[in-house]
């Protein structure tokens, strides 16, 4: 099963990645002591032209991070069909217990390789590289994530045999199964309130940012949370909505082509905001030195408005979801 073309690539990926953090770890360290930029040594003319080559390898290694997250959940999308009782990556990922830890990691590895790349953006813009130091020493703290993330994807996929009897997202997603249950058994109206609230308020925030100029950190923290008020509305009651059915609260079943490939028009627009308003965030605080102190509030404001439509873009598919489904959860008389 190991031998599986997508998980070849994605096996490869984390490994390699994580060798190359590896290998460029003890540069990050010796930027971390010796750059000096106001220094004409030659060892610092090394340490300058070396960067170039650290930082591509660097970048190339994290955005093949990004696209590996899709590329995960695909997989385990595309194999429920070899495991007895799985229905869709649920299951797929309950055919042991390093699946769903796999899934988390890779997520947050996704949220970080997506902050490291736009404070690179924003170094290089520079002539003189002022964020140099503070992309390295992330990078230190990537990368013993990646690590772990490599690890657990590896025991992961080592451990799928095809002869397991595995659980179906129906039983993971009931009550009395912890925080799914919970999430599943919330009612459907104060779910759509706060989803539809949590959005409503971080575009608020947004929108007195690009105006006042102000605020970026305030907008990156209601982006994290309007991420997870959406997922747990997903959950909740939206997913009902795109199955037609009252008890189906599976996120991943959306994912499958009976449902027309629904999750992905939701969850690339939902991930690609969050991630944008957390790098707007990351970004902001730049603005006080010198040589970013047009251009960090410039890359702020790009990537707030690019995190608010993209929030538009998913509040859209949501609305369209529901309005198009013949089930009825609430109506005139329902208290929500």
């Amino acid at each position: 099963m190991i031998f599986q073309p997508a998980i070849i690539a994605l096996l490869l990926a984390s490994a390699t990645g994580a060798l190359l953090l590896a290998a460029c770890a003890p540069y990050a360290v010796r930027v971390l002591q010796r750059w000096d930029l106001a220094s004409g040594s030659e060892y610092q003319l090394r340490l300058e032209r070396r960067t170039y080559l650290v930082s591509t390898i660097v970048a190339f290694v994290l955005a093949a991070q990004v696209l590996a997250l899709l590329l995960f959940v695909f997989n385990a999308d595309r194999m429920a069909v070899m495991f007895v009782g799985a229905m869709c990556a649920v299951g797929t990922l309950n055919a042991n217990g390093f699946g769903f830890p796999a899934l988390l990691a890779q997520i947050a590895v996704f949220f970080l390789a997506c902050t490291w790349l736009i404070l690179n953006h924003l170094d290089t813009s520079a002539e003189d590289y002022p964020l140099v130091r503070v992309k390295y020493r992330f990078l230190l703290a990537i990368a013993p994530l990646l690590a772990v993330a490599a690890w657990l994807q590896l025991r992961y996929f080592l451990g799928l045999k095809a002869d397991v009897i595995t659980s179906c997202c129906g039983s993971l997603f009931s009550e009395g199964s912890a925080i799914a249950g919970d999430l599943a058994g919330f009612p459907p109206g104060p779910a759509m309130l706060a989803f539809y609230g949590a959005l409503t308020a971080t575009l608020a925030v947004g929108a007195a940012c690009l105006k006042t100029g102000r605020g970026t950190p305030a907008y990156a923290a209601a982006s994290v949370l309007a991420f997870a008020v959406s997922l747990a509305g997903i959950v909740s009651f939206l997913s009902l909505y795109a199955y037609e059915h009252p008890h189906h609260h599976c996120p991943f079943c959306l994912l499958k082509p009976e449902y027309g490939h629904q999750g992905y028009a939701l969850y690339l627009p939902l991930f690609g905001a969050a991630a944008a308003g957390l790098g707007a965030g990351a970004v902001a605080p730049f603005a006080r030195v010198a040589s970013l102190a047009q251009r960090a509030p410039a890359l702020s404001r790009r990537l707030v408005t690019v995190s608010m439509v993209l929030f538009v873009a998913f509040a859209a598919i949501a609305s369209l979801i529901i309005l198009r489904s013949n089930l009825v959860l609430l109506d005139g008389n329902s208290p929500l």
